[in-house]
């Protein structure tokens, strides 16, 4: 597997299974950023990581608090959650809040490869995200929020370009201009009411 020059974070307190992790990760052509505990993980967001290994049960509190702050950055890494621990509710958690992925422990060579590989070409699934705003957001508002998160998304991966956002969303460069304007007069209105 060849995973081309992106950045990986891996985020996991045991040093063995962390070297091991990030030997494999290099073999596949990854640049490595290693961290062994929540704090230590969420400093290494700043180096913007392509794809984050994080492990639910840390030293200092739990993975999910990388994952929720890897998934809010744009551009957004993909996420890989894993643990020797985790129930299944837990893994359903973890997805919900932008896991793509989740590994049982002992994780096998052949089993990260094929997760890494799926995590990096797929796309997550919408559906369990939006289904969950059901009955408790209007349809409006989801609209809007993916409306933003996408074109946000696009511009942070295009260094600001809205040429480049528009070709990466398939819209016109005028469609990325009316989103931006939008998502600015909900922004100004939020602050309003903030200040009210």
């Amino acid at each position: 597997m060849q995973t081309g020059q992106i950045r990986v974070l891996i985020v996991e307190d045991h040093e063995l299974v962390r070297r091991s992790l990030a030997s494999a990760a290099r073999t596949w052509g990854g640049e490595v950023l290693e961290a062994g505990s929540v704090r230590d993980g969420l400093d290494q967001l700043e180096l913007r990581p392509d794809l984050v290994m994080v492990d639910v049960m840390l030293p200092d509190g739990s993975g999910r608090t990388v994952v929720e702050k890897a998934v809010t950055m744009r551009p957004a890494p993909a996420v890989i959650a894993m643990s020797g621990e985790a129930s299944a509710e837990e893994a359903f958690e973890l997805a919900r809040l932008g896991a793509r992925r989740y590994l049982p422990k002992p994780i096998s060579l052949e089993d990260l490869a094929a997760a890494f590989e799926a995590t990096l070409a797929d796309h997550p699934d919408l559906a369990p995200v939006v289904a969950a705003h059901v009955g408790h957001t209007p349809m409006r508002q989801v609209l809007e929020k993916v409306r933003g998160v996408m074109v946000d998304e696009a511009l942070a991966r295009e260094n600001g370009s809205r040429s480049g956002a528009a070709r990466r969303l398939g819209v016109s460069r005028q469609a990325v201009q009316q989103a931006v304007r939008l998502i600015e007069l909900a922004q100004a209105r939020g602050e309003r009411r903030g200040r009210e």
